[in-house]
């Protein structure tokens, strides 16, 4: 967590204190994410990249209308994982010429709907060439596509490994031929490949590693095209720190790795393009999740600051979204920050359950009823990824500052 602003002893955030933006969103819990943050972020990414490669925003990361439209104005595309998520792109104003549709399970309705819209489909399976030349033939409109690889190779440092193996993703790198054949006698428009080896990925010189093997790859399928590769998606998984000893991710080697990409493409592949997906990297660490402490319990002799938030809000920072063993994001007491003093507390949320702790016997200011609590690192996977229905709970608000 970098260091953040204060006014009067309150976290600052998008240029406003916590408390007036607690009353400006009208309840707690809340998420806000910072416009700023969110444009420096890229900023950064395309000064330490070469010029050339686009850089897509993976709206699974934040599929909030406001953020994704401000982020479309920053980025080369958006790529979508289902056709509610292309319509959140479309409504933004995206051009559908640069939104990318992936998924294992599309169903024959969202091909017509991408058909129809003008996406690009990367297809995850034989049965989608088939769905999609029909859906062709019914609207008389082409069927941009490519092909998502499920490589046969893992890439290491990954924290969820979406690639290599037998794997749901993708099509196996043995079928590939097969189904570039099939595109080309269904008539449908080839453009590319697809590939997403892995999420929360802190190493950059696996994830340099992993870009090298997997644009080998696309350069030996590439003789069985059907036309020629117009783009090459290489995916993304960059990881942001959460936990103390997470060390933030070094883009040199990614950077070095992907110059030597685009120098081979330039003889290999003439004409085609490498692309960078990337959603948690962009939107992580501009997000923060804020609810109030409603309670302080003493429990023998333990501290309990009990929110109106929680694991149905912030699935992710309750420990539920992924975690094996247990740990706590990056918490503060928001309207404390100036205190000195230290109390170890728990912080958890108001569900009939014990696994709703967002932070567990952590050194916070010592809080009391009315105090706000705040996640940092918040930004991705946040309400979307979180049973926000359970118990009959409120919802909670989202707000672009």
């Amino acid at each position: 967590m970098s260091e953040n602003a204060t006014i009067r002893g309150e976290l600052c955030w998008g240029g406003v204190p916590l408390t007036q933006l607690a009353e400006r969103v009208g309840q707690t819990p809340f998420y806000a994410y910072d416009r700023a943050r969110l444009a420096a972020r890229v900023a950064a990414v395309r000064a330490a990249l070469p010029g050339g490669i686009g850089l897509h925003y993976a709206v699974k990361a934040n599929p909030m209308p406001a953020l994704v439209g401000f982020m479309r104005g920053l980025v080369d595309g958006l790529d979508v994982a289902s056709a509610g998520e292309m319509a959140v792109a479309l409504d933004a104003g995206a051009n559908p010429l640069h939104v990318s549709f992936a998924g294992p399970g599309k169903r024959d309705v969202e091909l017509v709907q991408a058909v129809a819209s003008g996406v690009l489909v990367n297809i995850e399976s034989m049965r989608e060439v088939g769905l999609l030349a029909s859906a062709c033939e019914r609207l008389g409109l082409p069927a941009r596509v490519a092909v998502r690889i499920n490589p046969d190779f893992e890439i290491r440092g990954a924290g969820m490994r979406m690639g290599g193996g037998a794997k749901p993703f993708g099509v196996d790198t043995e079928q590939v031929p097969a189904v570039l054949k099939a595109i080309g006698h269904a008539g449908l428009q080839f453009e590319g490949f697809h590939l997403y080896p892995g999420s929360q990925n802190l190493k950059g010189a696996l994830i340099a590693q992993g870009l090298l093997q997997s644009h080998e790859l696309v350069l030996r399928l590439a003789d069985d095209a059907p036309t020629p590769v117009k783009h090459v998606n290489l995916g993304g998984g960059w990881g942001i720190p959460y936990f103390p000893g997470e060390q933030a991710l070094d883009l040199a080697p990614v950077s070095d790795a992907l110059a030597a990409i685009q120098q081979r493409m330039a003889s290999e592949l003439p004409g085609a393009q490498a692309v960078l997906e990337l959603g948690r990297y962009l939107v992580g660490e501009a997000g923060i999740y804020v609810a109030r402490v409603l309670d302080r319990k003493l429990s023998r002799g333990q501290v309990f600051l009990v929110t109106d938030g929680g694991m149905h809000h912030h699935l992710a920072a309750s420990g539920n979204f992924g975690q094996v063993i247990r740990r706590n994001y990056p918490v503060v007491i928001g309207n404390r920050m100036d205190t000195v003093a230290r109390e170890v507390a728990s912080v958890v949320g108001p569900l009939c359950t014990p696994l709703d702790v967002l932070a567990e016997r952590t050194e916070l200011a010592p809080s009391e009823p009315g105090d706000l609590v705040v996640v940092f690192q918040s930004g991705a996977y946040g309400p979307s990824a979180s049973p926000q229905a359970f118990l009959g709970h409120p919802r909670c608000a989202e707000v672009l500052v």
